[in-house]
C-alpha cells in the first residue's frame, strides 16, 4: 500500500490542507503507486486517470462533504444517514487495521535501509567474498542475481523458501517493526499535526526529493528507455481486466477512500468550507504526484534493466562461444560483423534470431535467452523489493551515494509515518467518538497489539504475509465499503436532498457531473471492477513470488490451502460488520446509534454525551432540505451553520485540541472548562 497515503495536515491553514488529505501515498511512491502492484506502464496510466475522474474524484468529494456535513466519524456519519448500513464505518476501521499491519512493516524496512546508509561504500553496492579454505570466491546466490538484489533477500529479509518455511523471527526487522510503531504511537499522542512547520516540511520534503531524483536519474544510461515504456500504450494489456483493477485499487488507497480517515479529517472543517474546490485540487496534485513519482521510478528501471539485458548479453555470448569452440554450433552461423570482445544488445539479438532460424528443432536444448530490454523493462517494474532493489541499485551510481541514500529512505520513513498517522486515525477517530474511551489509553494499546499480530511479517517468510495482506486483506472489502457509501448517500439518502444540501452548505450547486457519477457511473463501474475481482480470485487460483535461493531467482507458486484459509478468513473478517449491522438492526436487536452523539471539548478537558434526541428532530436535522427550518438537535458548536449564517458563535478547527479526540469545536466559555 498506498503518494504515500493520508497525510493529516490540520491545523496548518483551511481549505485545502485542512481537509488532512495530500495526493501523496506513500503506497503511490514507489510501493503500490503505478508501481508495486504489477504496473502497465502506458496502458496503467489511461485506466488511472479514466477512474479517477469518474470513481475517485466523485467519491472523494463524497466523503469530504459527508464528513463536513454531519461533522462525524466513519462510525457516527454512516449510522445517521442509515443506521442499517452502520457496517460500513466499523468495516473501515477493520481494513485500516489490515492495512497498518503490515504497511509499518514497510517503514520498518525503511529504517533498516536508513541506517544502512551511513556508510561508504553502501553495503549493497558490491557481492561478498565468500572464504572457501585458502580461495576466495564471490556468494554464489548474489553472482547469480545482483548485489542490491542479493542484499534485499538475504541481509535485509533473510527470505525462506516459501510462505510454508517459517524459518523463525528476523531479529533486525522485529527491532525496525518496533522503532516504527513506536514513532507512530508516539506521533498519534503528541499530535505532530499540531506543527504547522513540521507538516510543511513532511509535505514539501518529498516534493524536493522527488524532482532531485527525477534530474539525477535523467541523467542515467538508459533512462530515456524507461520513460519511453511508461508511456507506450499498450492496448492489448489495456483490456485486461486485472489493469483496470489494479487501477482502482490504486485510486482508493492514494485518495483514501473508504478507509475513513477523509471524513474523520473532513468533519473537522467549517461548515462553509469549499471541500468542492479540495476535492479536486487534491485529486490531481495526487495525479500529478503519482506521474512524477513514476517518471523517477521509469528512469530508474530503464536504467537498471539496461545492465540486466548487458549482462544477459555477456552471459549467453559466453554459451555461444562454448558451442563454437564444441562445434555445436558453426562460426557460418555469426555474421562477419559481430565482435565478441564488444557486443552489443543488437549485434546479439541479430545473431541470436539467425541460431533460432536455423536451430528451429533443437533451439530449446541450447538454453539461449533473447535478451530483450522490453522484457527487462516488464520484470523491472514488479515486486515488493522496488524501492530496496532498484533504487538502491541506481543510487551506488550516484556520486555522494551514501547522501542520496539517507535522503532517499528518509523520504519514505517520512511518507510512510504520515499515511501510517492517517490509517490509525481512521480507526482511532471513530472509537474514541463512539465508544469514549481515552485516546492515550487506546492509542498505545492498539500499536502494542498491532506490534505483536504484526510479528508474522518478520518472519523469514514474512515478505510473503505482506504481499498477502497487500493483495487480499483491504482491496476486495475496501471496493464493497466504497460501493455501499456511495448507495447510502445516493440512493438511499437521495442524490436530490444530497445536491441541495451541498448548494446550501457551499453556496452554488455541484456540477450535474457529480450527480450522474454519484447515481449510476460509480456504483456500475465499481460493482463490475468487484465482480472481476471475485471472478478472477475463483477461476485463477493466488499466488506469489517466491524467492528461491538455490536459484538465486523468483518463482511463482500457488499458496498452500492453509495460507488460503487465511486469505479468505480476512476478506470475510473485514467485510463480516457489514452483513452483522445490517441483520442487528434490521430485526432491532440492538440501537441504531443514530440518537447518540458524543462530542469531546476542546482540549480534551470535557466529555458530554447527548442521548435520546427525538427521532423526529433528528430525522429532520438529517434529511431536511433547509436546515433553517427546523430547530438543529445539535449543540450549538456542532450545528449546521448555513452559508450566511450570522450565528454569534464562530466555528473553530481548534488547531491545539487533541488529534483524534473530537470533530470541529467552537471557541464557548463551556469549551474552556
Amino acid at each position: 500500500m498506498s503518494g504515500w497515503g493520508i497525510v493529516p495536515l490540520t491545523a496548518v491553514r483551511p481549505a485545502v490542507v485542512e481537509v488532512g488529505v495530500l495526493g501523496l501515498n506513500p503506497t503511490a511512491w514507489p510501493h503500490p503507486a503505478l508501481g508495486h502492484r504489477g504496473t502497465k506502464p502506458g496502458a496503467y496510466l489511461v485506466p488511472y486517470l479514466v477512474l479517477l475522474i469518474i470513481i475517485g474524484l466523485p467519491l472523494f468529494f463524497l466523503e469530504l462533504a459527508v464528513g463536513q456535513r454531519i461533522r462525524r466519524g466513519s462510525i457516527g456519519v454512516w449510522n445517521y444517514i442509515c443506521p442499517r448500513l452502520g457496517g460500513i464505518g466499523y468495516a473501515s476501521c477493520l481494513v485500516c487495521f489490515f492495512v497498518g499491519l503490515y504497511y509499518n512493516v514497510i517503514i520498518g524496512w525503511s529504517i533498516f535501509y536508513f541506517f544502512k546508509s551511513f556508510q561508504y561504500p553502501l553495503p549493497w553496492s558490491e557481492c561478498p567474498i565468500a572464504r572457501n579454505g585458502s580461495v576466495a570466491v564471490v556468494e554464489a546466490e548474489c553472482e547469480r542475481s545482483s548485489a542490491t538484489t542479493y542484499f534485499w533477500y538475504r541481509e535485509a529479509l533473510d527470505i525462506s523458501n516459501s510462505i510454508s518455511e517459517s524459518g523463525g523471527l528476523n531479529w533486525k526487522m522485529t527491532l525496525c517493526l518496533l522503532v516504527a510503531w513506536s514513532l507512530v504511537g508516539l506521533a498519534m499522542i503528541k499530535g505532530i499535526q499540531s506543527s504547522g512547520k513540521v507538516m510543511y516540511f513532511s509535505s514539501l520534503f518529498p516534493y524536493v526529493v522527488l524532482v532531485c531524483f527525477l534530474v539525477r536519474g535523467l541523467l542515467l544510461r538508459g533512462a530515456v528507455d524507461g520513460i519511453m515504456h511508461m508511456f507506450t500504450p499498450k492496448l492489448d494489456k489495456m483490456l485486461d481486466p486485472q489493469v483496470w483493477r489494479e487501477a482502482a485499487t490504486q485510486v482508493f488507497f492514494a485518495l483514501g477512500l473508504g478507509f475513513g480517515g477523509v471524513i474523520a479529517f473532513s468533519s473537522y472543517n467549517k461548515q462553509d468550507n469549499n471541500c468542492h474546490f479540495d476535492a479536486t485540487l487534491v485529486s490531481f496534485i495526487n495525479f500529478f504526484t503519482s506521474v512524477l513519482a513514476t517518471l523517477v521510478v521509469f528512469a530508474v528501471l530503464g536504467f537498471k534493466a539496461n545492465i540486466m539485458n548487458e549482462k544477459c548479453v555477456v552471459e549467453n555470448a559466453e554459451k555461444i562461444l562454448g558451442y563454437l569452440n564444441t562445434n555445436v554450433l558453426s562460426h557460418d552461423l555469426i555474421p562477419p560483423h559481430v565482435n565478441f570482445s564488444h557486443l552489443t544488445a543488437k549485434d546479439y539479438n541479430e545473431m541470436y534470431r539467425v541460431i533460432m532460424t536455423v536451430k528451429e528443432g533443437h533451439f530449446k536444448e541450447l538454453g539461449l535467452d533473447a535478451c530483450l530490454l522490453e522484457d527487462e523493462l516488464d520484470k523491472s517494474v514488479q515486486g515488493t523489493g522496488l524501492a530496496f532493489i532498484a533504487f538502491t541499485e541506481a543510487m551506488t551510481h550516484f556520486p555522494a551515494s551514501p547522501f542520496w541514500s539517507v535522503m532517499f529512505f528518509l523520504m519514505l520513513i517520512n511518507l510512510g509515518l504520515g499515511s501510517m498517522i492517517g490509517t490509525m486515525s481512521g480507526i482511532t477517530t471513530p472509537i474514541i467518538d463512539t465508544f469514549k474511551v481515552r485516546k492515550e489509553v487506546f492509542t498505545v494499546g492498539c500499536c502494542i497489539f498491532a506490534f505483536v499480530v504484526g510479528l508474522i511479517f518478520v518472519q523469514r517468510s514474512g515478505n510473503y504475509f505482506v504481499t498477502m495482506f497487500d493483495d487480499y486483506s483491504a482491496t476486495l472489502p475496501l471496493t464493497v465499503v466504497v460501493i455501499l457509501e456511495n448507495i447510502a448517500v445516493a440512493w438511499i439518502y437521495g442524490t436530490k436532498k444530497f445536491m441541495q444540501e451541498l448548494t446550501e452548505m457551499l453556496g452554488f450547486r455541484p456540477y450535474q457531473f457529480y450527480y450522474y457519477t454519484w447515481k449510476y457511473v460509480s456504483p456500475i463501474c465499481m460493482a463490475v471492477l468487484m465482480t472481476a475481482s471475485i471472478i478472477q480470485l475463483g477461476v485463477s487460483p493466488p499466488g506469489y513470488s517466491a524467492w528461491i535461493r538455490e536459484e538465486a531467482a523468483e518463482k511463482f507458486l500457488f499458496y498452500p490451502t492453509w495460507a488460503m484459509a487465511i486469505l479468505i478468513s480476512l476478506i470475510i473478517l473485514a467485510s463480516l460488520p457489514l452483513p452483522l449491522v445490517f441483520i442487528l438492526r434490521q430485526f432491532h436487536l440492538v440501537s441504531d446509534g443514530s440518537n447518540t452523539l458524543s462530542v469531546t471539548y476542546k482540549k480534551g478537558r470535557m466529555m458530554k454525551d447527548i442521548s435520546n434526541l427525538e427521532d423526529n428532530d433528528e430525522t429532520r436535522f438529517i434529511l431536511s432540505k433547509v436546515p433553517s427550518e427546523t430547530p438543529s438537535p445539535m449543540p450549538t458548536h456542532r450545528s449546521y451553520l448555513g452559508p450566511g449564517s450570522n450565528s454569534p458563535m464562530e466555528m473553530s478547527s481548534a488547531p491545539n485540541g487533541r488529534y483524534g479526540s473530537g470533530y470541529l469545536m467552537a471557541s464557548t466559555p463551556e469549551s474552556e472548562l
